[in-house]
């Protein structure tokens, strides 16, 4: 956690901006994380406990999210968010 917070004792380089849907995916695909520290959606399928908002309604409804309610949408686009902060990185 500390080098990707940018405080370990090594270098990051710039250009690698982390995806905390992806990560989480990769490294907790079970969700036992997110389900510890997050309950309003801990009743969601593995499938869809690292993006709720591509949960179909039928299955937010039986793990109790009220999508917007419950739990927020994305807040921001990461692909979109990366590529601006690469542009502005290129520019200093």
């Amino acid at each position: 956690w500390q080098w990707t917070a940018g405080c370990g004792a090594d270098a990051a380089p710039y250009f690698r901006i982390f995806n905390p849907v992806l990560q989480g995916e990769k490294f907790d695909s079970k969700g036992v994380y997110v389900r510890k520290w997050i309950p309003e959606i801990s009743g969601l399928p593995d499938k869809y406990i690292h993006k709720p908002w591509e949960a179909p309604e039928a299955v937010l409804k039986s793990a109790g999210v009220r999508l917007g309610k419950d739990y927020p949408g994305p807040v921001i686009d990461h692909f979109s968010a990366k590529k601006h902060a690469l542009d502005r990185y290129q520019k200093i």
